[in-house]
């Protein structure tokens, strides 16, 4: 196997159980400062990826070194506990707190971006003429600068791959859970029931990934146009 692609994937996976992590906590984080202890009593308000790895050992361990063989960039899950009780009671506080996981990642995207930026300012980065997955920002030499573009790239693009994944309305991603706000009390609760069926989330997973890649593309190439304006990347 490609050594090339190991160290790569190392540095994928590496990227990803931080960025999930820090998805996670903000779960955990936003569900306690709003009044539920759930995710807190269960040790996952916190950055450390053991306490999340513990929890979602196939999501945080399987899937994404399998999708990265497979597709080239990582995706995978975890998931944090909160009471349905207290979600019942404040629904417009449970938004809030399954909208706090993508913010994490937008939140990621934009330290990236600020990298890149200040990279490309300090003359360690320069626009690429070309773009990837990978390699959203070019290195001018071949020192450690070179390592530190490659982060940069995967972190802007995996946590936008994150970010946009989540966000779609379909169980169990945190965008589903926007949804009731469109339904009456009575429909918004039959809808929660509906979607929190086991059969229903493994139907919303596959359908997200059937096409996610047609949605997220013109979306990568958006906020690449924005990092880099005036250069006009395309397609």
């Amino acid at each position: 196997m490609d050594s090339d692609k190991i160290l790569l994937g190392c540095g994928w996976y590496l990227a990803f159980i931080v960025s999930l992590s820090f998805h996670e906590a903000a779960h955990a984080f936003a569900a306690t400062m709003l009044g539920d202890n759930t995710a807190f009593y269960h040790g996952l308000a916190t950055l450390d990826p053991f306490a999340h790895i513990r929890r979602s050992p196939f999501g945080m361990i399987v899937i994404p070194i399998m999708s990265y063989f497979y597709n080239g960039w990582m995706i995978g899950w975890a998931s944090t506990p909160f009471d349905p009780v207290w979600a019942r009671q404040h629904p417009k506080r449970e938004v809030l707190m399954a909208l706090a996981g993508p913010a994490a990642n937008l939140i990621l995207v934009l330290i990236a971006a600020i990298i890149i930026r200040l990279g490309i300012a300090v003359g360690w980065f320069c626009p690429p003429e070309s773009i990837s997955f990978s390699h959203v920002t070019q290195p001018l030499d071949t020192g450690w600068t070179n390592g530190l573009a490659v982060m940069a790239s995967i972190f802007f693009t995996l946590n936008l791959v994150l970010f946009v994944f989540n966000l779609l309305p379909v169980p169990p991603l945190d965008g589903s859970n926007l949804v009731p706000l469109f339904f009456s009390s009575e429909n918004a609760y039959k809808y929660k029931e509906f979607i929190r069926r086991p059969a229903n989330s493994i139907i919303g997973l596959i359908i997200a990934w059937q096409f996610f890649g047609y949605i997220f593309s013109p979306i990568h190439l958006f906020a690449i146009n924005l990092l880099y304006p005036g250069h006009h990347y395309g397609f």
